[in-house]
C-alpha cells in the first residue's frame, strides 16, 4: 500500500469553496465509512485506510491506497459528491500528493509551516483530533497510524528545536487588532462571543486582557457558556437570545461548528437600526461561516473572516524565515526516516514467506528422518542424510539467483553476488 493525500487549503481555494468542502467532526465517521465501503470494490484504486483533516484553512484526506494515480481521481469524485460540489471546481483548487510528498506535507502542516499563521500551534491539536476521529471510525491501519505518530513527533521536534513559533501573531490577536482599528481603545466596548470552543476561548482571553466594559458568551449548551463566562468575569446567554440582544454589542466574535449561518442579514439590519448606526465589528472565525456574507455589505458593520485576519498575521513572517529553514532540514531528515521504515515494511511479507517456506522444508525433512529411524536405519546415517537434504534445499534459491545473475548486466551481477557473498562470509552462530 502507498500513501496519498488529497486536499485544498487557504493557498489554493477561496473561503467560499473551503466552507462548502468543510467536514464537521460529527460528519467524519460516516464519511470514512462510506469512503471505505465504496473503495473496497472501486476498480480504479482500493483505499484501505483514511483520515480527514478539516479546519478553517484546509480539508485534506490522508489515505492508504494500492495505486495513487487512479485512486486520486476516484477520490476527487467521491469528495465532490459528498459535498455537492462540481468535481472540476474541486480538482482545480486541490492538490494530490503521493508517497514521500504526502509524508512531507503532513510533517509541514503539523509543524505550522503550511498555516496561514506561520508556526501556529493549533493545527497540531486539530491533526490529533483528526487521528482520534479516524481511529474511532476504523479508518486507521498500520500505515496511517505510523504516519500520524511520526507526524506528532516531528512537530514536537520542530517546535522544541527551532524558533518557528516565536513572535507569531495569532488569529486571536489579529481579531483584537481589527477591533482596535475601528474603536481605538476597546475598554468602552461590549463584546459578545458566540461559541465556547478552543478558538473562542483563546480569542476571549486576548480580548479580556484589554478589559472591555462587558463580556458575554452565547452557546448552544448554556452550561458551557457559563463555564467560559465565569473565567472571563462575564455573563452567559443562550443562542436563542442573540437576535434581541445583538444591538447591545459593539464587537461580535463567532466560531461554532454550525453548518448554517447563525447571524443573518435581517438580524444585523435590525441591530444597526437600534444602535442608531453606531459601528459594529463582526469577526467570523468559523468555516463554514457563522455570518451570512451579505452582512458585509451593510454600512456601519465591519465584517472580518479568517482570510481577512490572515493578511494581518503575515506581519513578522520575515523574522521567522531562519527558523523555517531549520525546520525544513529536520523535516527532510524525518521524511527519509519514514521512507526507510516503509521500505523495511515492504520486505516483511517476503521474509514471512521465506520463513514459512523454510519451516515447511524443515518439518518435511524431520518427518522423513523419523520414518527412517522407525524403520531401523542407523541414526548417524539418517542425520547425515537429513542435514544434506536440508542444506541443499536451503541453498537452492540463492544458487538460482547466482545462475540468473550470470545473464544480468555487469552492475546488477556485481550487486547480487556482493550481497550473497557478504551474507555467507558472516560467521555462523551455533548457539
Amino acid at each position: 500500500m502507498q500513501l496519498l493525500t488529497l486536499g485544498l487549503n487557504h493557498q489554493t481555494a477561496p473561503l467560499a469553496l473551503r466552507e462548502r468542502l468543510a467536514f464537521l467532526p460529527q460528519e467524519i465517521e460516516g464519511t470514512i465509512a462510506r469512503l471505505r465501503q465504496r473503495f473496497a470494490s472501486e476498480t480504479r484504486g482500493t483505499v484501505t485506510e483514511a483520515a480527514i483533516v478539516s479546519t478553517c484553512n484546509r480539508t485534506e484526506f490522508y489515505c492508504a491506497v494500492d495505486d495513487p494515480e487512479p485512486a486520486g481521481a476516484a477520490l476527487s469524485e467521491f469528495v465532490a459528491e459528498e459535498k455537492g460540489v462540481v468535481a472540476s471546481d474541486f480538482v482545480r483548487s486541490s492538490y494530490t500528493l503521493p508517497a514521500a510528498d504526502a509524508v512531507r506535507h503532513a510533517f509541514r502542516v503539523a509543524s505550522g509551516l503550511d498555516s496561514m499563521v506561520l508556526g501556529e500551534p493549533q493545527i497540531l491539536g486539530q491533526m490529533k483530533q483528526a487521528e482520534r476521529l479516524a481511529r474511532q471510525a476504523g479508518g486507521l491501519g498500520l500505515l496511517l497510524n505510523h504516519l500520524f505518530q511520526r507526524t506528532f513527533a516531528v512537530a514536537k521536534e520542530v517546535r522544541s528545536s527551532t524558533e518557528i513559533g516565536s513572535r507569531s501573531v495569532s488569529m486571536a490577536a489579529a481579531a483584537v487588532k481589527m477591533a482596535e482599528r475601528i474603536f481605538g481603545d476597546i475598554a468602552d466596548c461590549h463584546v459578545l462571543f458566540i461559541g465556547a470552543g478552543e478558538m473562542i476561548e483563546l480569542t476571549a482571553t486576548h480580548f479580556a486582557a484589554r478589559r472591555p466594559k462587558t463580556i458575554t458568551v452565547a452557546n448552544r449548551t448554556l452550561e458551557r457558556a457559563h463555564n467560559l463566562a465565569s473565567h472571563l468575569h462575564g455573563c452567559a446567554i443562550p443562542l436563542s437570545d442573540i437576535p434581541e440582544a445583538l444591538a447591545h454589542f459593539d464587537i461580535v466574535i463567532s466560531c461554532t461548528a454550525s453548518s448554517l449561518p447563525i447571524i443573518g442579514l435581517g438580524m444585523v439590519e435590525r441591530a444597526i437600526r437600534s444602535r442608531r448606526h453606531r459601528p459594529m465589528v463582526v469577526v467570523d472565525l468559523a468555516v463554514p461561516r457563522d455570518v451570512e456574507p451579505e452582512v458585509s455589505r451593510l454600512d456601519d458593520v465591519f465584517v472580518y473572516t479568517v482570510d481577512d485576519l490572515g493578511q494581518v498575521v503575515q506581519t513578522g513572517q520575515e523574522a521567522r524565515q531562519a527558523a523555517v529553514a531549520q525546520a525544513e532540514v529536520i523535516i527532510e531528515t524525518r521524511v527519509r526516516d519514514f521512507e526507510s521504515w516503509l521500505a523495511g515494511r515492504e520486505t516483511v511479507p517476503v521474509i514471512r514467506d521465506m520463513r514459512a517456506r523454510a519451516e515447511c522444508l524443515r518439518m518435511y525433512e524431520i518427518e522423513r528422518a523419523r520414518r527412517q529411524i522407525a524403520r531401523g536405519e542407523p541414526v548417524e546415517v539418517v542425520l547425515e542424510r537429513f542435514s544434506r537434504a536440508l542444506t541443499n534445499k536451503f541453498l537452492h534459491a540463492p544458487i538460482a539467483v547466482l545462475n540468473e545473475a550470470a545473464g544480468a548486466s555487469d552492475d546488477e551481477r556485481v550487486r547480487q553476488i556482493g550481497m550473497l557473498s557478504q551474507f555467507y562470509r558472516k560467521p555462523a552462530n551455533h548457539q
